[in-house]
């Protein structure tokens, strides 16, 4: 029923939204002789915020049209190389007359499937282009679904992620991003298990919920307080007509970003006010950096139910990974039995979303992972989406991904027992000194407490 108002509370401000922007035009006209007074300036930033807060965002396109590759510039095309009914397999294919053929190592970037649509990643993809061969996980809004492609659950992710690091080959280097850590390792676990010849040479999980027991953070609490029915009650919708997954069972987007919203509602709140302001002024750069992140973070998607529900239960109540009680199919997830894919974990200092620890937790669980393919990583100073995002991730935390990657690649090309280049990062031995403990109180890192390192 809330699926449905929500519906009809956009259809009735659509009138709305067209009076406001024909308004603003006025306003704005230069044939207007109020147009430069404060009053005309106010009302029109005012319609501007107005028709931009209560519109629909639809899904963003990547627009990475080039890429530096060594400082050439190289043309960037994007093509689906498998389409699944829920995801397609996105490439980034550089060309090859402007490039020359390269050995960059193939790199499988898993988006996450919470809500945002996989452009969350857009950052992400473009500092990695240029020095790999770049493939991402598109995923499909749940309400563009027929009924008839049938259900989504957890299983069936890890299956798709099977079946896309099995279709890129042996030597593919997988990166998961926050919530699929846990279903990329899981995925990783069954293919070792199963002596697959393809499992990932490396897995590097930044910001995910392997163990959520450690420094749980509101969103792991509220998840593990409320039953699972609670959630079905509440939250769980049904598509409605004229959609083409009209019936089918979801956890809809608006949901997602209400809960988002209210997390930080304050400095959502502060941030509409100085667009209001910088629209006044006429600052054409702070107005454009501001749409240019709430085109994209009010551009969410329809979860299929039966996904989310898994997920809830499985990792968020039941912490069936960590305790070793996972289950794929029929068969136990066993993390132990991973010994040929690298491991790193990221981290972020003040992520209120995934506390520092629940990704670390997946080095305890992979204990047959030599020693020196052990990589963890804490960046101070950033939240959640500074992991993946922004200035830290694209000058620190990418680097060392890319250094370990190729470090990884270069040993499994030549066969060698020993990394034959430098390490990117310190590995975890088994004196685990000057490292984040996530159990300190006062968030210290690398043994030293930062200037507002509270959470």
């Amino acid at each position: 029923m809330h699926y449905y108002t929500y519906e009809l509370a956009h259809a009735l401000l659509h009138p709305i939204r067209l009076m406001t922007r024909t308004f603003k035009a006025q306003l704005e006209t230069p044939i207007n002789p109020f147009a430069t007074t404060d009053l005309a300036k106010n009302m029109a930033a005012a319609c501007e915020v107005f028709e931009g807060m209560t519109r629909r965002y639809g899904k963003p396109e990547f627009g990475i049209k080039e890429a530096k590759v060594q400082g050439v510039g190289v043309p960037v095309r994007e093509e689906i190389v498998l389409r699944k009914p829920f995801c397609n397999l996105l490439h980034f294919d550089r060309d090859k007359t402007a490039l020359g053929e390269r050995s960059d190592p193939k790199v499988l970037l898993i988006a996450p499937m919470s809500g945002h649509y996989a452009t969350l990643l857009r950052g992400t993809a473009e500092a990695m282009i240029k020095e790999h061969d770049l493939y991402i996980t598109d995923w499909a809004d749940a309400r563009d679904v027929p009924l008839y492609e049938g259900s989504f659950d957890l299983d069936d992710f890890i299956d798709y992620i099977i079946e896309f690091i099995q279709f890129l080959g042996p030597n593919t280097h997988v990166i998961a991003v926050c919530q699929p850590a846990v279903p990329a390792l899981a995925a990783t676990a069954v293919m070792a298990a199963n002596d697959d010849p393809c499992q990932p040479a490396s897995l590097t999980m930044m910001g995910g919920p392997i163990d959520t027991r450690r420094n749980p953070t509101q969103v792991n609490k509220l998840a593990e307080e409320k039953a699972l029915s609670w959630f079905k009650n509440n939250v769980i919708h049904y598509v409605p007509f004229p959609n083409a997954g009209y019936g089918r069972k979801v956890y809809p987007g608006f949901i997602q970003l209400t809960g988002f919203m209210t997390m930080n509602l304050e400095r959502h709140t502060e941030a509409h006010m100085k667009l209001f302001e910088n629209l006044v002024k006429g600052d054409c750069d702070s107005v454009n950096q501001h749409k240019a992140f709430y085109e994209e973070y009010l551009a969410v998607m329809d979860l299929p139910a039966e996904f989310y529900l898994q997920t809830v239960k499985t990792v968020f109540q039941d912490h069936a990974l960590p305790k070793g009680e996972m289950m794929h199919r029929g068969q136990r997830v066993e993390c132990s039995a991973i010994r040929k894919t690298a491991i790193m974990t990221v981290e972020g200092e003040r992520d209120d979303i995934c506390g520092l620890g629940q990704t670390e937790a997946a080095h305890d669980l992979c204990s047959n992972v030599p020693p020196d393919e052990h990589f963890y990583y804490v960046q101070q100073g950033v939240g959640h989406y500074g992991v993946f995002s922004g200035r830290r991730w694209s000058t620190e935390i990418q680097p060392r991904i890319r250094e370990m990657i190729r470090t990884i690649h270069f040993k499994r090309r030549t066969k060698s027992e020993t990394t034959k280049t430098p390490q990117p990062s310190r590995p975890l031995q088994q004196t685990r000194e000057n490292i984040v403990d996530w159990r300190a109180p006062n968030g210290a890192v690398n043994g030293v407490a930062s200037e507002g390192s509270g959470r």
